[in-house]
């Protein structure tokens, strides 16, 4: 950082309380208190740059000076009580905001801001892993900042320089003792068997990991009187099951703390009596809280116990009232020093980057999940109607009848109704995403493609590793069909609620919400004087999680907001002939994320429909090849141009 943005830094402290000066503030909610045990973890994970909270949501509005301070106010407390208190991250700390997106390069501030915290267990996301040069500043930044707390069981790093490929980090496991209850730890941290990487990295399939002669040693002779399992994995992927089987092999009876991510979802899991997984969220929406209490120290592995062991978890908001609450603090004695310094750290990087200079000002919301994405409220219907076939135009091929398609995962947060800034463009689409094209495409086989995406994931997925074990002898950059859609539809929810990204033309599969089924007021663990309907506030919109443990998981009380599916992709169809609707070719259009999945699907309705059109010419079997740059600037670019173009420059006062 330069003398000018310290010193900006240092003359900004005084001002700052807690939060950052533009976030809205926070809302009182009916609280349930954490449970205390004999050890105790504060997880974050997902939170994609939103370091400095969320300034237009008000649950959701503290900062991470502010968890510092809050990080502080519980290590006190549980030094009073004598118990364990540890932090874990799981990872996907880029890529999402513009706080991390807007400077050059990438992360300029967000690697030093977010190092203020100190965590005891951090891993990697596969964001981490998209861009060669990010996982370089993972390897030479993130790494040594969290030096014997960063775990790589599954992760290595190429040197550029040797060739070499050695652990992304030296430790691929950690044993330590804890503070107070000197219980033995063994803990690991992985990343699902992620395929899309760069390559400068290489991801091991956790399958295969876990045969591996430093696994089996780690779980078979190190002491351990609990494992910590800490993943970018979703709880209810496959990957942590296999993790959770390999430790139960050999040790039957020892409790298992697992910390899950990449889902976007708040989500516990009941592996069984002595084994949790919790997941905490996005975006730095959520802090998740996990304890156990009933842990044996220095049981033999071949010793069965009877001794019961209970866990507790919380989805905290990141809102500055109920960190308030839980840390019995009050807006004078809650921010410390170090908390207030990361605060300002975090203004006057934000003022550095420019973030909250007005592109424009939306006439309303545009929501990600919580319309149907065909409703005229949602930023799909935005996205189809508008923006992709006004913004997305080649000069010299303007006229030409186009089909244009995004995955819907290219974007990732909702649109509100006021200013949209510097900071909305990279909210909303952070991704390099370039725009790609095969030209004169036969309509026929065109039209084909979204139905294909949406509906033939896994066979997508089939064709994708097929293809790259024919080219490189591996699976790597054969993409998951799921990383078309948005990472919530990871998560799989209860049985009478399964969330599955097939779609199979009905659009009625897309209305129904999956979220905020019940109210979550009713438990057995709440003050009833914070229940009183005449008492309370309005309840603010937000969380209410139903996991495997119930509904009383949320620390604050709110009403339920609804929840809708989405499909992988979807379509703008441009200058269509009025008369028939039905051009003879035309311009697919797509992103350069989807490019493998755009040829499968031509290749797939080829052989669906037939070899050769009507008129009996064979159809021709497009290649990488055949594909070509429709526009030269990413996605991002052109969605803020239109902004300015359509939305004005500025609110009205």
């Amino acid at each position: 950082m330069t003398a000018a943005f310290v010193a900006a830094v240092a003359a900004l402290v005084p001002l700052v309380q807690a939060m950052q000066p533009d976030a809205v503030p926070p809302l009182p909610a009916p609280m349930r208190p954490l449970q205390w045990g004999q050890i105790n973890f504060l997880h974050t994970t997902d939170t994609h740059g939103w370091h400095a909270g969320h300034l237009q949501e008000s649950q959701y509005s503290a900062d991470w000076g502010d968890y510092v301070s809050f990080a502080d106010h519980m290590r006190r407390h549980a030094d009073e009580e004598g118990v364990d208190l540890l932090l874990v991250d799981t990872g996907d700390r880029v890529e999402g905001n513009g706080l991390y997106d807007a400077s050059t390069p990438k992360g300029q501030y967000t690697y030093d801001i977010f190092k203020q915290q100190d965590i005891d267990i951090i891993c990697s996301g596969n964001h981490e892993l998209y861009q060669a040069d990010t996982a370089d500043r993972e390897h030479h930044l993130t790494v040594p900042n969290f030096a014997g707390h960063y775990l790589a069981s599954n992760l290595d790093y190429i040197d550029p320089v040797t060739g070499k490929q050695v652990p992304m980090s030296e430790q691929r496991y950690r044993t330590f003792q804890t503070k107070h209850q000197k219980l033995d730890v063994v803990a690991f941290g992985f990343l699902f068997n992620f395929t899309g990487n760069a390559k400068n990295s290489v991801v091991q399939p956790v399958q295969e990991t876990v045969q591996e002669p430093w696994f089996q040693h780690a779980i078979s002779k190190e002491p351990a009187d609990l494992f910590v399992v800490v993943g970018h994995v979703g709880a209810r992927m496959g990957e942590l099951r296999a993790i959770y089987q390999a430790i139960r092999v050999v040790n039957p009876d020892t409790p298992i703390a697992i910390f899950a991510g990449h889902a976007h979802v708040r989500d516990a899991v009941h592996f069984d009596d002595r084994a949790v997984a919790i997941a905490s969220g996005r975006y730095f929406e959520t802090i998740g809280w996990m304890s156990v209490t009933g842990i044996e120290h220095g049981k033999a592995k071949d010793v069965q116990s009877a001794a019961p062991v209970k866990f507790a978890r919380r989805y905290i908001d990141n809102n500055l009232l109920g960190l308030y609450y839980h840390s019995g603090t009050n807006a004078t004695t809650f921010p410390t020093d170090h908390g207030q310094n990361v605060t300002a750290t975090i203004t006057a990087a934000r003022a550095d980057l420019d973030l909250e200079t007005p592109y424009g000002c939306a006439p309303q919301n545009y929501w990600l999940q919580r319309r149907p994405y065909n409703h005229p409220s949602s930023v799909f219907s935005l996205l189809r109607k508008h923006v992709l076939p006004e913004a997305i135009v080649r000069e010299d091929r303007a006229d030409v009848p186009r089909m244009v398609i995004i995955n819907t995962g290219a974007i990732r947060f909702d649109i509100f109704q006021g200013a949209f800034t510097r900071d909305t463009t990279y909210i909303v689409s952070p991704f390099i995403s370039l725009v790609h094209y095969i030209p004169n495409v036969p309509y026929a086989l065109a039209r084909q493609v979204l139905t294909i995406l949406n509906s033939q994931g896994p066979i997508l997925s089939a064709m994708a590793a097929e293809a790259a074990i024919e080219s490189t002898g591996s699976l790597s950059g054969a993409m998951d069909w799921r990383e078309m859609g948005v990472p919530e539809q990871y998560s799989m929810s209860k049985d009478d609620n399964p969330i599955s990204n097939h779609f199979n033309g009905d659009d009625t599969a897309y209305q129904k919400p999956l979220f905020g089924r019940k109210s979550a007021i009713a438990s057995d663990d709440t003050n009833s004087d914070a229940y009183d309907d005449t008492a309370r506030p309005p309840l603010v919109a937000g969380y209410t999680t139903w996991d495997d443990f119930g509904l009383d998981g949320d620390d604050a009380i709110h009403e339920p907001l609804p929840h809708f599916r989405l499909p992988n992709c979807i379509q703008a169809d441009v200058n269509y002939p009025t008369a028939t609707g039905e051009p003879e070719t035309v311009d697919l259009v797509f992103f350069d994320f989807i490019q493998r999945f755009v040829l499968m699907a031509l290749s797939y309705a080829e052989r669906s429909i037939g070899a050769a059109a009507p008129d009996g010419t064979a159809y021709k079997h497009y290649t990488g090849a055949d594909v070509e740059t429709y526009l030269e600037d990413k996605f991002t670019d052109y969605f803020a141009s239109w902004v300015k173009k359509n939305w004005g420059d500025e609110c009205a006062k």
